[in-house]
Protein backbone atom coordinates (compact mmCIF):
# COMPACT_ATOMS: atom_id res chain seq x y z
CA UNK A 1 0.00 0.00 0.00
CA UNK A 2 2.83 2.68 0.73
CA UNK A 3 4.65 1.93 -2.52
CA UNK A 4 1.48 2.71 -4.05
CA UNK A 5 0.85 6.15 -1.68
CA UNK A 6 4.40 7.16 -3.01
CA UNK A 7 3.54 6.58 -6.62
CA UNK A 8 0.93 8.72 -5.90
CA UNK A 9 2.71 11.52 -4.60
CA UNK A 10 5.11 11.82 -7.36
CA UNK A 11 2.18 11.60 -9.78
CA UNK A 12 0.45 14.80 -8.04
CA UNK A 13 2.72 17.74 -8.42
CA UNK A 14 -0.68 19.85 -8.71
CA UNK A 15 -3.68 19.76 -7.32
CA UNK A 16 -5.06 19.14 -10.80
CA UNK A 17 -2.74 16.24 -10.96
CA UNK A 18 -4.29 14.92 -7.60
CA UNK A 19 -7.51 15.33 -8.44
CA UNK A 20 -7.32 13.41 -11.59
CA UNK A 21 -5.58 10.88 -10.46
CA UNK A 22 -7.87 10.31 -7.71
CA UNK A 23 -10.63 10.42 -10.40
CA UNK A 24 -8.84 7.22 -12.33
CA UNK A 25 -8.05 5.24 -9.02
CA UNK A 26 -12.06 5.57 -8.49
CA UNK A 27 -12.88 4.81 -11.84
CA UNK A 28 -10.79 1.77 -11.53
CA UNK A 29 -12.93 0.64 -8.59
CA UNK A 30 -16.07 0.82 -10.20
CA UNK A 31 -17.17 4.85 -9.59
CA UNK A 32 -18.61 6.54 -12.87
CA UNK A 33 -17.95 9.76 -13.90
CA UNK A 34 -21.42 11.24 -13.22
CA UNK A 35 -23.74 13.17 -10.81
CA UNK A 36 -26.31 10.08 -10.11
CA UNK A 37 -27.76 9.60 -7.14
CA UNK A 38 -28.49 6.06 -8.17
CA UNK A 39 -26.94 2.87 -5.92
CA UNK A 40 -23.58 2.53 -6.97
CA UNK A 41 -20.24 4.92 -6.98
CA UNK A 42 -19.79 8.27 -9.04
CA UNK A 43 -17.31 10.69 -9.02
CA UNK A 44 -16.47 14.27 -10.12
CA UNK A 45 -13.52 16.19 -10.96
CA UNK A 46 -13.90 20.09 -11.10
CA UNK A 47 -10.57 21.95 -11.73
CA UNK A 48 -8.38 20.71 -8.50
CA UNK A 49 -11.25 19.46 -6.75
CA UNK A 50 -13.32 15.89 -6.63
CA UNK A 51 -16.05 14.93 -5.10
CA UNK A 52 -16.94 10.99 -4.83
CA UNK A 53 -20.17 9.21 -3.29
CA UNK A 54 -20.86 5.80 -2.60
CA UNK A 55 -24.87 4.93 -2.68
CA UNK A 56 -25.87 1.69 -0.92
CA UNK A 57 -29.34 -0.07 -1.81
CA UNK A 58 -31.99 1.10 0.05
CA UNK A 59 -29.14 3.58 1.91
CA UNK A 60 -30.24 5.50 5.14
CA UNK A 61 -31.14 8.85 4.81
CA UNK A 62 -27.45 10.29 6.00
CA UNK A 63 -24.45 10.26 4.95
CA UNK A 64 -20.72 9.70 6.49
CA UNK A 65 -18.13 11.97 4.75
CA UNK A 66 -14.33 12.40 4.59
CA UNK A 67 -13.06 16.09 3.48
CA UNK A 68 -9.49 17.10 2.66
CA UNK A 69 -7.89 19.20 0.33
CA UNK A 70 -5.32 18.60 -2.71
CA UNK A 71 -3.54 21.84 -2.57
CA UNK A 72 0.12 22.74 -1.05
CA UNK A 73 2.12 25.85 -0.53
CA UNK A 74 4.54 27.02 -3.15
CA UNK A 75 5.19 28.57 -5.91
CA UNK A 76 2.57 30.14 -8.72
CA UNK A 77 3.43 31.13 -11.72
CA UNK A 78 2.32 34.80 -12.44
CA UNK A 79 -0.14 35.14 -16.05
CA UNK A 80 2.97 37.22 -17.88
CA UNK A 81 5.93 34.41 -16.73
CA UNK A 82 8.86 35.53 -18.87
CA UNK A 83 11.60 37.76 -16.69
CA UNK A 84 15.40 38.17 -18.05
CA UNK A 85 17.68 39.70 -15.57
CA UNK A 86 21.56 40.03 -15.57
CA UNK A 87 22.08 37.03 -18.79
CA UNK A 88 19.57 34.71 -16.68
CA UNK A 89 16.00 33.44 -17.78
CA UNK A 90 13.39 33.77 -14.76
CA UNK A 91 10.36 32.24 -13.75
CA UNK A 92 7.97 35.08 -12.66
CA UNK A 93 6.20 33.42 -9.06
CA UNK A 94 3.41 34.83 -6.73
CA UNK A 95 4.12 32.71 -3.09
CA UNK A 96 0.74 30.72 -2.61
CA UNK A 97 -0.46 29.89 0.62
CA UNK A 98 2.57 29.87 3.61
CA UNK A 99 5.34 27.48 2.57
CA UNK A 100 8.55 27.46 4.36
CA UNK A 101 10.34 29.25 1.84
CA UNK A 102 14.17 28.66 2.33
CA UNK A 103 13.11 25.02 1.85
CA UNK A 104 12.57 25.76 -1.97
CA UNK A 105 16.35 27.40 -2.22
CA UNK A 106 18.60 24.84 -4.46
CA UNK A 107 16.48 22.01 -5.10
CA UNK A 108 15.18 21.11 -8.38
CA UNK A 109 11.93 22.65 -9.72
CA UNK A 110 9.32 21.48 -12.11
CA UNK A 111 6.33 23.34 -12.24
CA UNK A 112 2.64 21.34 -13.52
CA UNK A 113 -1.05 22.04 -13.46
CA UNK A 114 -3.24 23.33 -16.02
CA UNK A 115 -3.24 25.33 -19.41
CA UNK A 116 -6.02 26.68 -21.12
CA UNK A 117 -5.73 27.01 -24.94
CA UNK A 118 -6.87 29.30 -27.57
CA UNK A 119 -10.28 27.13 -28.33
CA UNK A 120 -11.26 26.81 -24.68
CA UNK A 121 -9.18 23.32 -23.78
CA UNK A 122 -7.59 22.12 -21.12
CA UNK A 123 -4.78 20.21 -20.56
CA UNK A 124 -2.29 19.58 -17.72
CA UNK A 125 1.02 20.00 -17.86
CA UNK A 126 4.25 18.92 -15.69
CA UNK A 127 7.38 20.52 -16.84
CA UNK A 128 10.18 18.12 -15.32
CA UNK A 129 12.96 19.04 -13.69
CA UNK A 130 13.92 23.01 -15.41
CA UNK A 131 14.63 25.65 -12.79
CA UNK A 132 15.84 26.29 -9.39
CA UNK A 133 15.79 29.08 -7.11
CA UNK A 134 19.75 30.12 -6.19
CA UNK A 135 20.89 30.99 -2.80
CA UNK A 136 23.53 33.81 -2.61
CA UNK A 137 26.91 32.22 -1.71
CA UNK A 138 28.25 32.60 1.49
CA UNK A 139 31.25 34.55 1.00
CA UNK A 140 29.08 37.35 -0.15
CA UNK A 141 26.99 38.17 2.97
CA UNK A 142 28.91 37.10 5.78
CA UNK A 143 26.96 36.86 9.27
CA UNK A 144 23.68 36.21 9.86
CA UNK A 145 21.52 34.93 7.05
CA UNK A 146 19.80 37.63 4.90
CA UNK A 147 16.27 37.90 5.21
CA UNK A 148 14.36 36.64 2.28
CA UNK A 149 12.57 39.40 0.01
CA UNK A 150 9.10 37.53 -1.48
CA UNK A 151 9.50 39.34 -4.23
CA UNK A 152 13.11 40.03 -4.88
CA UNK A 153 14.10 36.36 -4.05
CA UNK A 154 12.21 33.80 -4.79
CA UNK A 155 12.10 33.77 -9.02
CA UNK A 156 13.28 30.84 -10.16
CA UNK A 157 16.10 30.99 -12.34
CA UNK A 158 15.77 28.56 -15.49
CA UNK A 159 18.18 25.84 -16.10
CA UNK A 160 17.48 25.99 -20.04
CA UNK A 161 18.25 29.62 -20.57
CA UNK A 162 15.28 30.08 -22.73
CA UNK A 163 12.19 31.90 -22.06
CA UNK A 164 10.10 29.82 -19.81
CA UNK A 165 6.33 30.26 -22.11
CA UNK A 166 8.70 28.48 -25.00
CA UNK A 167 9.19 25.65 -22.30
CA UNK A 168 5.70 25.45 -21.49
CA UNK A 169 4.59 25.47 -24.83
CA UNK A 170 7.07 22.29 -25.22
CA UNK A 171 5.54 20.79 -22.19
CA UNK A 172 2.02 21.27 -23.34
CA UNK A 173 2.40 20.04 -26.94
CA UNK A 174 1.45 23.51 -28.40
CA UNK A 175 2.69 26.65 -29.55
CA UNK A 176 3.23 29.33 -26.70
CA UNK A 177 1.31 31.19 -28.28
CA UNK A 178 -1.93 29.27 -28.45
CA UNK A 179 -2.00 28.96 -24.39
CA UNK A 180 -4.36 31.86 -23.64
CA UNK A 181 -4.14 31.09 -19.43
CA UNK A 182 -2.17 28.75 -17.15
CA UNK A 183 -2.51 27.46 -13.50
CA UNK A 184 1.06 26.52 -12.59
CA UNK A 185 2.74 25.70 -9.34
CA UNK A 186 6.55 24.40 -8.40
CA UNK A 187 7.15 21.15 -7.24
CA UNK A 188 10.19 19.75 -5.97
CA UNK A 189 11.52 16.66 -8.12
CA UNK A 190 13.49 14.80 -5.73
CA UNK A 191 11.09 11.23 -5.78
CA UNK A 192 8.97 10.35 -2.42
CA UNK A 193 11.50 7.82 -0.81
CA UNK A 194 10.90 5.52 2.47
CA UNK A 195 13.27 4.57 4.82
CA UNK A 196 12.47 2.66 7.69
CA UNK A 197 9.10 3.90 8.84
CA UNK A 198 9.98 7.61 7.37
CA UNK A 199 8.02 8.50 4.36
CA UNK A 200 9.73 11.88 3.38
CA UNK A 201 8.56 13.31 0.21
CA UNK A 202 6.61 16.84 -0.56
CA UNK A 203 3.00 17.92 -0.76
CA UNK A 204 2.64 14.97 2.47
CA UNK A 205 0.27 17.75 3.44
CA UNK A 206 -2.22 17.02 2.32
CA UNK A 207 -1.77 13.88 0.27
CA UNK A 208 -1.70 11.83 3.07
CA UNK A 209 -5.75 12.82 3.96
CA UNK A 210 -6.02 12.19 0.27
CA UNK A 211 -5.09 9.27 -0.53
CA UNK A 212 -5.94 7.91 2.97
CA UNK A 213 -9.28 9.07 2.39
CA UNK A 214 -9.72 7.74 -1.29
CA UNK A 215 -8.88 3.88 0.13
CA UNK A 216 -11.42 4.44 3.09
CA UNK A 217 -13.98 4.86 0.57
CA UNK A 218 -12.97 2.03 -1.67
CA UNK A 219 -12.32 -0.20 1.57
CA UNK A 220 -15.93 0.37 3.04
CA UNK A 221 -18.20 0.90 0.35
CA UNK A 222 -19.11 -3.01 0.52
CA UNK A 223 -21.67 -3.50 3.28
CA UNK A 224 -22.10 0.08 3.52
CA UNK A 225 -25.56 1.24 4.80
CA UNK A 226 -24.77 4.98 4.84
CA UNK A 227 -24.27 6.89 1.79
CA UNK A 228 -20.27 7.49 1.91
CA UNK A 229 -18.77 10.91 0.67
CA UNK A 230 -15.03 11.47 0.18
CA UNK A 231 -14.68 14.98 -0.87
CA UNK A 232 -11.10 16.93 -2.08
CA UNK A 233 -10.96 20.29 -2.14
CA UNK A 234 -8.53 23.10 -3.76
CA UNK A 235 -7.20 26.53 -2.49
CA UNK A 236 -7.11 25.34 1.82
CA UNK A 237 -4.02 26.60 1.86
CA UNK A 238 -5.18 30.31 0.81
CA UNK A 239 -8.42 30.04 3.26
CA UNK A 240 -10.82 27.77 0.82
CA UNK A 241 -12.75 30.76 -0.43
CA UNK A 242 -13.37 29.63 -4.06
CA UNK A 243 -15.64 27.83 -6.16
CA UNK A 244 -13.70 24.39 -5.76
CA UNK A 245 -12.81 25.27 -2.19
CA UNK A 246 -14.67 24.31 0.61
CA UNK A 247 -16.39 27.37 1.44
CA UNK A 248 -17.56 27.03 -2.16
CA UNK A 249 -21.32 25.19 -3.05
CA UNK A 250 -19.77 22.07 -4.69
CA UNK A 251 -20.09 19.92 -1.60
CA UNK A 252 -23.50 21.74 -0.53
CA UNK A 253 -24.97 20.63 -4.73
CA UNK A 254 -24.14 17.32 -3.91
CA UNK A 255 -25.44 16.95 -1.09
CA UNK A 256 -28.47 18.47 -1.64
CA UNK A 257 -29.03 15.77 -4.54
CA UNK A 258 -28.68 13.32 -2.31
CA UNK A 259 -30.93 14.57 0.98
CA UNK A 260 -33.82 15.10 -1.97
CA UNK A 261 -33.49 11.67 -3.06
CA UNK A 262 -33.22 9.64 0.12
CA UNK A 263 -35.68 11.57 1.94
CA UNK A 264 -36.10 14.77 4.67
CA UNK A 265 -32.89 16.68 4.21
CA UNK A 266 -32.99 18.18 7.52
CA UNK A 267 -32.84 15.26 8.95
CA UNK A 268 -30.28 14.00 6.36
CA UNK A 269 -27.76 16.78 7.44
CA UNK A 270 -28.65 16.49 11.27
CA UNK A 271 -27.86 12.73 11.38
CA UNK A 272 -24.72 12.84 9.28
CA UNK A 273 -21.29 13.23 10.35
CA UNK A 274 -17.89 13.93 8.78
CA UNK A 275 -13.96 13.94 9.03
CA UNK A 276 -11.98 16.51 7.80
CA UNK A 277 -8.57 15.22 7.30
CA UNK A 278 -5.51 17.14 7.61
CA UNK A 279 -1.61 16.97 8.27
CA UNK A 280 -1.26 17.36 12.21
CA UNK A 281 2.08 18.26 13.67
CA UNK A 282 4.49 16.61 15.31
CA UNK A 283 6.37 17.37 18.45
CA UNK A 284 9.88 18.70 16.76
CA UNK A 285 12.43 17.36 18.91
CA UNK A 286 14.24 21.02 18.20
CA UNK A 287 11.90 22.88 19.37
CA UNK A 288 9.73 20.50 22.07
CA UNK A 289 8.80 24.25 23.85
CA UNK A 290 6.43 25.23 20.88
CA UNK A 291 3.97 21.86 22.05
CA UNK A 292 1.36 22.09 24.65
CA UNK A 293 2.90 19.89 27.56
CA UNK A 294 0.36 17.48 28.00
CA UNK A 295 -0.62 16.94 24.39
CA UNK A 296 2.64 15.68 22.45
CA UNK A 297 1.56 14.01 19.69
CA UNK A 298 4.54 11.68 17.38
CA UNK A 299 5.42 10.05 14.50
CA UNK A 300 4.46 6.72 14.35
CA UNK A 301 2.35 6.38 17.22
CA UNK A 302 -1.35 6.88 15.09
CA UNK A 303 -3.50 9.12 13.59
CA UNK A 304 -4.06 12.80 15.83
CA UNK A 305 -7.14 13.94 17.04
CA UNK A 306 -7.36 17.79 16.78
CA UNK A 307 -9.03 19.92 19.40
CA UNK A 308 -9.08 23.91 19.58
CA UNK A 309 -11.39 25.69 22.26
CA UNK A 310 -11.61 28.62 19.72
CA UNK A 311 -12.96 26.27 17.25
CA UNK A 312 -9.95 26.54 14.77
CA UNK A 313 -11.38 22.72 14.74
CA UNK A 314 -14.47 21.71 14.44
CA UNK A 315 -13.98 18.67 16.96
CA UNK A 316 -16.63 18.64 19.65
CA UNK A 317 -16.93 16.01 23.03
CA UNK A 318 -19.44 14.17 20.68
CA UNK A 319 -17.54 13.83 17.14
CA UNK A 320 -14.54 13.06 19.52
CA UNK A 321 -16.49 10.54 20.78
CA UNK A 322 -16.95 9.14 17.65
CA UNK A 323 -14.00 9.09 15.80
CA UNK A 324 -12.35 6.95 19.01
CA UNK A 325 -15.00 4.88 18.69
CA UNK A 326 -14.01 4.20 15.22
CA UNK A 327 -10.53 4.26 16.13
CA UNK A 328 -11.04 1.60 18.89
CA UNK A 329 -13.07 -0.51 16.57
CA UNK A 330 -10.18 -0.90 14.06
CA UNK A 331 -7.25 -1.22 16.77
CA UNK A 332 -5.68 1.93 16.07
CA UNK A 333 -3.61 4.14 18.52
CA UNK A 334 -5.18 7.39 18.91
CA UNK A 335 -3.22 10.65 19.71
CA UNK A 336 -4.43 13.91 20.58
CA UNK A 337 -2.72 18.04 19.27
CA UNK A 338 -4.22 20.94 21.41
CA UNK A 339 -1.81 23.91 20.46
CA UNK A 340 0.55 25.48 22.67
CA UNK A 341 -1.45 28.50 24.31
CA UNK A 342 1.93 31.22 22.98
CA UNK A 343 1.54 29.65 19.87
CA UNK A 344 -0.84 30.27 17.17
CA UNK A 345 -2.36 27.09 15.39
CA UNK A 346 -3.54 27.12 11.87
CA UNK A 347 -7.03 26.01 10.67
CA UNK A 348 -8.60 23.27 8.17
CA UNK A 349 -11.46 22.74 6.40
CA UNK A 350 -13.35 21.79 9.41
CA UNK A 351 -14.64 24.42 10.71
CA UNK A 352 -15.54 26.17 7.44
CA UNK A 353 -17.72 22.69 5.86
CA UNK A 354 -19.10 22.19 8.59
CA UNK A 355 -20.45 25.88 8.97
CA UNK A 356 -21.62 25.70 5.68
CA UNK A 357 -23.48 22.57 6.24
CA UNK A 358 -24.43 21.87 9.53
CA UNK A 359 -22.85 18.14 9.68
CA UNK A 360 -20.94 17.75 13.12
CA UNK A 361 -17.89 17.48 12.38
CA UNK A 362 -14.22 15.96 13.76
CA UNK A 363 -10.59 17.10 12.70
CA UNK A 364 -7.47 14.58 12.21
CA UNK A 365 -4.99 13.95 10.56
CA UNK A 366 -1.24 12.20 9.98
CA UNK A 367 1.69 13.38 12.38
CA UNK A 368 4.29 15.29 10.05
CA UNK A 369 7.88 17.25 11.37
CA UNK A 370 8.59 20.07 8.46
CA UNK A 371 4.88 21.01 7.82
CA UNK A 372 4.82 23.39 4.86
CA UNK A 373 8.56 22.60 3.79
CA UNK A 374 9.12 21.69 0.21
CA UNK A 375 10.19 18.20 2.11
CA UNK A 376 7.86 16.90 4.70
CA UNK A 377 8.48 13.39 6.85
CA UNK A 378 5.68 11.35 7.83
CA UNK A 379 5.72 7.43 9.09
CA UNK A 380 4.38 4.86 7.21
CA UNK A 381 2.69 3.33 9.99
CA UNK A 382 0.62 6.19 10.72
CA UNK A 383 -0.63 5.92 7.03
CA UNK A 384 -1.55 2.68 7.38
CA UNK A 385 -3.47 3.41 10.87
CA UNK A 386 -5.11 6.43 9.47
CA UNK A 387 -6.47 4.42 6.30
CA UNK A 388 -7.76 2.12 8.68
CA UNK A 389 -9.50 4.55 11.59
CA UNK A 390 -11.18 6.22 8.20
CA UNK A 391 -12.32 3.06 7.07
CA UNK A 392 -13.84 1.90 10.34
CA UNK A 393 -15.59 5.52 9.93
CA UNK A 394 -17.15 5.33 7.19
CA UNK A 395 -18.39 2.03 7.76
CA UNK A 396 -19.93 3.81 10.52
CA UNK A 397 -21.79 1.82 13.86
Amino acid sequence: MIRDFLRFLDASPSAFHAASGIARMLADAGFAPDHGTAPGGHVVVDGGAVIAWWVPDNPRPRVRLVGAHTDSPGLMVKPHPDVEREGFQQVAVEVYGGPILASWFDRDLRFAGRVVLADGTERLVDTGAIARVPNLAIHLYRGDTPEIDRQAHTQPVLFDNRPFSQVLGEAAGVAPERIDAHELICADTQPATIVGNAIVAGRLDNLTSVWAGVQALIAAREGARDILVFAAFNHEEVGSASVTGAGGPLLERVLARLAESVGDPIDFYSASRAVSADAAHSVHPNYPHKHDPTHRPLLGRGPVLKVNANQRYASDAVTQGEWLRACRAAGVPVQTFVGHNDVPCGSTIGPISSTRLGIPTVDVGVPLLSMHSAREQADRRDMEWFVAALTSFLAGE
